[in-house]
């Protein structure tokens, strides 16, 4: 069936459904099996070669993250899309693809703590370079642009500061030097509240842990190609010219559009192996088929909330991308549907140990590092997921001592300001 031309809405709940006469089953069967009985040796060696579709071994593809993937590719009018164990394991697979030993990376500054220690550290270990743009400018992405750059990658909405990039510009400076475009649309609930691809974007990076999910009750990530990069221009002989794995096979002239995704799968999972186990994807299948009706409440509880806290006498900044104040409003409003995101910030007045006192204080709202989940969430990123960052790090990210984000969950958001009223009490 051709999902494109169904409503988000339904694609969500409708894509990669299993409709053969055999089963008649109404949803998708979980398979737990590692691997799965070839027809015959030549039927193997042709699945081996890449000649001919089919099920190898699970950490390669399986019947349930199949389906699982053909919704996702739906969600986001893709050509394919690769489920994976983790966020942090989509950003390695997606960039290793493209990148090896002397090339870089161009990033914005605006990045979530783990993403820029595996930028910051990791990647370098492993011989790529990363260019940290000193702001998400699209002419400051373009002035770091080398013959050996291989990406530029921002976050559609950057955590936690919630900064919304010209995802249009800098997508005009990729095309213009024929690099790829990744964007880590986390925050984009899986194409629902931004769709990068309409803006630019060749690839897609999703923490599928979030929103996809929705109640925190499964790890995973996503990488969907949007089968729109010129992969034989001369910058990716990896993947539009002989590969040494696979006995010179050519990526682009095998599978067109779908190179790079198919790479991701061949290479990523094979050689390093973050697959999902299937029945988190079949969680993830779940939550997808709700994920518009959750996302739109929680949209709505976060400016109900960001409302209150702008009128606390205990608050010194309220940062919520749906207030006409925030550096992100413009761009929000052109990229994000509804023009805000389910995630805002607050800098607490007093310090560091008043802040503390407050998160130790709340009743309802979880303290945790997660956002996208069924419950409110509130963090700290200066201990918590930006722990590991310098102090000039920190101010570059924006991350103070007395920043909090807060992920809104479905609960009544009054009671939730109920519980934010009774934790000010321990604030001096």
């Amino acid at each position: 069936m051709d999902f494109s031309k169904l409503r988000f809405e339904t694609r969500q709940i409708h894509a990669g459904l299993d409709h053969s006469p055999e089963t008649g089953a109404r949803g998708v069967a979980i398979y737990p099996t590692a691997a799965y009985r070839f027809k015959s040796c030549d039927y193997a060696a042709d699945l081996f070669n890449l000649s001919a579709p089919g099920n190898i071994y699970t950490r390669l593809q399986n019947p349930t993250t199949s389906a699982y993937e053909e919704r996702i590719a739906a969600l986001y009018g893709g050509v394919g899309a690769l489920g994976v164990s983790s966020g942090m394991s989509a950003i390695l697979v997606a960039v290793t693809a493209l990148a090896s030993e002397g090339d870089n990376i161009v990033v914005s500054p605006y990045l979530y703590g783990g993403t820029y220690n595996l930028f910051r550290h990791t990647l370098r270990r492993l011989g790529i370079e990363v260019r940290i743009a000193p702001t998400d400018a699209p002419a400051d992405f373009a002035a770091l642009i080398s013959d050996r750059t291989k990406a530029l990658f921002v976050e559609s909405m950057g955590n936690p500061t919630c900064v919304v990039p010209d995802l249009e510009g800098i997508g005009r400076v990729a095309r213009d030097n024929g690099v790829p475009f990744i964007v880590d649309n986390t925050f984009g609930a899986a194409g629902y509240l931004c769709n990068p691809f309409e803006w630019g974007a060749n690839i897609v990076v999703d923490s599928a842990t979030k929103w996809i999910n929705g109640h925190g009750t499964a790890m995973g990530g996503v990488i969907v190609d949007g089968g729109n990069m010129d992969w034989a221009n001369g910058r990716f002989p990896a993947i539009a010219g002989p590969s040494e794995g696979y006995h010179g096979l050519n990526f682009h002239e095998a599978f067109g559009r779908a190179a790079y995704i198919v790479k991701c799968r061949v290479d990523g999972l094979r050689d390093l192996g973050p697959c999902p186990s299937p029945f988190d994807s079949y969680l993830m299948l779940l939550g997808l088929e709700t994920l518009s009706l959750r996302v739109r409440h929680e949209v709505e509880s976060a400016r109900r909330l960001a409302q209150y806290l702008r009128e606390h006498p205990k608050v010194s900044k309220v940062s919520f991308v749906g207030f006409p104040d925030h550096p992100g409003y413009e761009n929000a409003k052109k990229y994000y549907r509804f023009g805000a995101s389910a995630v805002l910030n607050v800098e607490l007045k007093g310090s560091l140990e008043s802040t503390v006192r407050f998160v130790e204080a709340l009743r309802l709202a979880a303290h945790m590092t997660m956002i996208g989940d069924s419950v409110t969430v509130v963090t700290h990123p200066a201990s918590t997921t930006h722990r590991q960052l310098s102090e000039a790090d920190l101010k570059a990210a924006g991350v103070t001592p007395t920043l909090l984000r807060i992920s809104l969950g479905l609960e009544d958001v009054e009671d939730i300001i109920e519980d934010f009223n009774q934790a000010f009490a321990y604030v001096d």
